[in-house]
């Protein structure tokens, strides 16, 4: 079967996931990767059946991986059927107030990076600055100090490696050194390995909206250590958002509310692009469909394609729980809480290109019912799989300390949903990003792959101008000029209207759609809400509450310009000084 593969994505292939001998050269193809993958995947299989049923699955998922329907995260691609064999792309792990812990965790860190996985930690539990030390009675360091030696030891593991390390930092609003954590990005040169976010209560919202004071505790005690003004602290930290897109927001009690297994404990911190709030040891395996796939023909455009969908949703979630069953773990906590709870992972890439296929804006009512809708199926469809995977292979060991036992739901995965922002595999699909609008329709991927550039023009929109009439050399070359529609005066406005991109749509919308599929979403939702330049820091902090308010689990904005190095370059000729960042700097997500 040819896989439909573009020529960035085969160069993504070469340069991250096709396997190399000792003197690194390439020696394996597009698909013998897929196959590579599938056989070892389907070996699960036989932990509840026997051989002929593994072989079955393997041309099952095979089929689905190489027509590009469905994709796992990137560590699944790389290290399925190796000899690391460690398949999942997101871990937490725990930083408790202790040298030992500490760099036990450190470690543990560089050995998840290594094999291409992403960290999260919350610093939460580290006594602030200036803390007695018992043991030596001198002054505690403070938990951004540490943050500077993960930093550090991530920026040294990476430049080996075929995947960029990444992590996630959290400090809880009521920890006295919250102030230095906010600020912490200013500078422009530091945790440059790091998104950070700040776990944010819904007591702090409600005193920050009614002006009240806001107390913060050590953490070591318990004890009163200061207080300030809510609202004071919440300015602060929208200005270092405005100024540099760090820090986030994490909406501590809207992701415990959802906690599936909270006699296990609290969840305090994601991984670094937010999709997965994970317990202390945890990690989840991730997938994605391709929706710009999941359509058939109607006359003389397109539907979607229902059917497609459930089935595909239903495969993937099956070769998820396969995946957990294949995959190793560098550590022994790791795996005893992964194996408990099986969480994983199902999203979507390609949403922007379905509503294209659709003709529906992204920027409309129309568009929003169509996420809910979507994601309200795949929902469903996840669940349903797993309550048949729990019926052939037994419920996940943790049930009985889960919610679902409760409610006599007998589920294999403790999660089954989450949005990624899927950076490298949209690419290898050959469509949009995760559900975000199209950045632009030319541009330029910038530092990546070796400080590579990859040159993309929207292949859907070259399609349409050749449809509409309008398509000239002269229009090629306008687009790859500015890389948006908005100033080429030969295009009819109800095509730029479909083909708007991300900074043309307001942030609003863009916070519709996350809330929308946040609504049927187990995990949370990866999406940065693009703003203009000259948006102000009250637009931001309206933003933050708004989200808040609307059940998203976390929140992350971008001010176009405020970084000082991008990976999407609006149009193909401009330079860095020209256009910078235009989305929040995640390692993972913009980084291929």
């Amino acid at each position: 079967m040819a896989i439909p593969i573009t020529e960035n994505a085969l160069k993504v292939l070469q340069a991250r996931y096709l396997l190399r001998d000792s003197s690194g050269q390439v020696v394996e193809t597009p698909e013998e990767l897929f196959r590579r993958v599938a056989h070892h995947v389907a070996q699960a299989e036989t932990h509840f059946g026997n051989a002929s049923a593994a072989a079955r699955w393997e041309e099952t998922f095979h089929g689905a991986l190489v027509r590009l329907d469905f994709l796992p995260n990137s560590p699944t691609l790389m290290n399925a059927g190796t000899p690391l064999g460690q398949l999942s792309a997101c871990f937490v792990l725990p930083v408790e107030d202790s040298i030992e812990d500490i760099f036990g965790s450190l470690r543990l860190m560089a050995l998840i990076q290594k094999s291409g996985g992403g960290t999260g930690f919350s610093f939460s539990h580290l006594r602030p600055k200036g803390d007695v030390v018992a043991s030596t009675g001198g002054a505690a360091s403070g938990p951004v100090s540490f943050m500077h030696i993960f930093d550090c030891v991530t920026e040294g593991m990476w430049k080996g490696g075929k995947r960029h390390g990444a992590n996630m930092g959290v400090l809880r609003v009521d920890h006295p050194d919250i102030e230095e954590f906010i600020d912490a990005k200013l500078d422009g040169h530091s945790f440059r390995n790091f998104n950070i976010s700040v776990g944010v209560t819904d007591a702090f919202m409600e005193a920050a909206s009614a002006g009240q004071l806001w107390t913060l505790r050590n953490p070591r005690t318990g004890q009163p250590s200061r207080s300030l003004p809510a609202a004071k602290l919440l300015d602060q930290i929208v200005r270092a958002a405005w100024k540099t897109g760090d820090p986030g927001l994490l909406f501590l009690d809207t992701i415990n509310r959802a906690n599936p297994t909270p006699e296990l404990g609290l969840i305090e911190a994601t991984n670094p692009c937010g999709e997965i709030p994970l317990l202390p040891y945890e990690a989840c395996n991730l997938g994605s469909i391709n929706l710009s796939h999941m359509v058939c023909r109607k006359g003389d455009g397109y539907t979607v394609d229902w059917q497609k969908l459930s089935e595909t949703t239903q495969l993937a979630i099956r070769f998820l729980d396969d995946v957990i069953e294949v995959s190793r773990w560098p550590a022994p906590e790791i795996t005893t809480i992964v194996r408990g709870n099986r969480k994983v992972g199902l999203g979507v890439m390609g949403f922007a290109e379905l509503l294209i296929l659709l003709d529906i804006p992204y920027a409309s009512e129309r568009a929003e019912a169509l996420a809910d809708e979507l994601m309200r199926c795949l929902s469903v469809q996840a669940l349903a799989a797993s309550q048949q995977l729990a019926q052939e292979r037994g419920v996940f060991p943790n049930w009985e300390r889960s919610i679902y036992a409760r409610q006599g739901l007998r589920l294999r995965n403790a999660t089954r949903t989450s949005i990624a922002p899927t950076g490298a595999i949209s690419i290898l699909a050959g469509t949009s990003a995760s559900i975000e609008p199209l950045f632009a329709l030319a541009y330029r991927r910038e530092h990546v792959l070796g400080e590579q550039t990859l040159i993309e023009l929207n292949p859907l929109l070259l399609q349409y101008a050749k449809q509409y009439g309008f398509y000239s050399e002269q229009f090629v070359q306008e687009l790859q000029a500015q890389g948006t529609l908005a100033g080429v005066s030969s295009v009819p406005s109800s095509v730029k209207e479909l083909f708007q991109t991300a900074l043309e749509i307001t942030p609003e919308t863009h916070l519709r759609i996350q809330a929308a599929f946040q609504k049927h979403t187990d995990n949370a939702v990866s999406k940065t809400i693009n703003l203009p330049h000259e948006a102000t820091v009250e637009d931001i902090a309206a933003i933050y509450r708004r989200a808040w308010e609307w059940g998203c689990k976390g929140i992350t904005i971008f001010r176009y310009g405020s970084k000082g190095q991008q990976v999407l370059e609006l149009g193909i000729g401009e330079t860095a000084a020209q256009h910078e960042h235009f989305a929040r700097c995640d390692p993972q997500a913009c980084k291929l």
